[in-house]
């Protein structure tokens, strides 16, 4: 799944090539993603031209010079696909610009979900000055025995981070990602403000001097922990892999564990080298909330 990094490239990159330009069509080739009718977007959307592309979290908004906006969630396998360079398979819906000039999005799983007029997000994005270290404290603590990670993969909470970039923000802040929210002193908080800023503008950085044109795909062969070939950490700790609420988390023993004295150590973290080692997570039983609805 495409997260914040990937988002702010594509969206700089589809705001060059297609703002100023006038739809000219709309044509929905699976009915069942919209939120609404093909026939009021069409009447929504057709003859106007896209004014800007901005990101909100996960999703990309089009806003057009009539304030109709059309919002994308591209989930697990969505992408935009521009034409006529490429002729897709498995499309979601097409906009076809004036100049010859069009933009296809495609799902192999037909998860993405196309939005007319979607509402205003609740939760601040991760790098909005709304979510500040204030924010973060506040909701940090009222969600006791809460991972950490799970925390911050919540799009309800904060918008924007995914399985991947959430792994790489809490090596760096050196928190484990089974540390329970409540539990983390205002110290590492801190720390944990200032890299999920500094993360997530990386990330963004080493896509555009790699891939600067991209609109699709995900880039994940800077990253440092959450990397299916890598075996040790910068610092040279093994890279341990163990699932969270079904996610596969990478974390090393460098990464600090705030838990309650109550909760109780597991065993079985599987260590990239294929060795087995004690590892610690949380005793909450409560499911925490899949991101991929948001």
């Amino acid at each position: 799944m495409p997260e914040l990094p990937d988002l702010q490239v594509f969206r700089s990159n589809l705001q060059k090539r297609f703002v100023g330009k006038t739809l000219q069509m709309f044509t929905v080739h699976n009915p069942k993603k919209l939120n609404t009718s093909e026939e009021k977007c069409k009447q929504a959307l057709e003859g106007q031209w896209l004014k800007s592309v901005k990101r909100h979290g996960k999703e990309l908004f089009f806003e057009f010079n009539n304030k109709e906006v059309i919002g994308v969630h591209l989930m697990l396998k969505g992408q935009f696909v521009e034409l006529p360079h490429y002729q897709p398979t498995n499309l979601i819906l097409a906009l076809h610009f004036d100049g010859g000039k069009g933009l296809a999005i495609t799902d192999s799983m037909s998860l993405t979900r196309i939005t007319l007029n979607p509402p205003s997000p609740q939760a601040p994005d991760a790098l909005d000055l709304e979510f500040n270290i204030k924010y973060l404290l506040n909701t940090l603590h009222k969600n006791t025995k809460v991972p950490v990670k799970s925390f911050l993969m919540d799009q309800k909470i904060v918008r924007g981070i995914g399985n991947a970039y959430v792994d790489e923000i809490l090596w760096e802040a050196k928190i484990s990602p089974f540390s329970h929210c409540d539990q983390i002193p205002e110290s590492a908080v801190r720390e944990l403000h200032r890299h999920i800023k500094q993360v997530l503008k990386n990330g963004e950085t080493q896509i555009k001097i790699s891939h600067p044109d991209i609109i699709a795909g995900e880039i994940r062969d800077f990253m440092k922990i959450h990397h299916p070939d890598k075996t040790h950490s910068p610092t040279g700790a093994d890279i341990l892999i163990q699932k969270l609420n079904k996610r596969k988390t990478y974390y090393t023993k460098e990464q600090v564990t705030y838990i309650t004295e109550q909760s109780p150590t597991v065993a079985q973290n599987t260590q990239r080298t294929g060795k087995k080692s004690k590892g610690v997570t949380t005793a909450n039983k409560q499911s925490i909330l899949d991101d991929l609805p948001f």
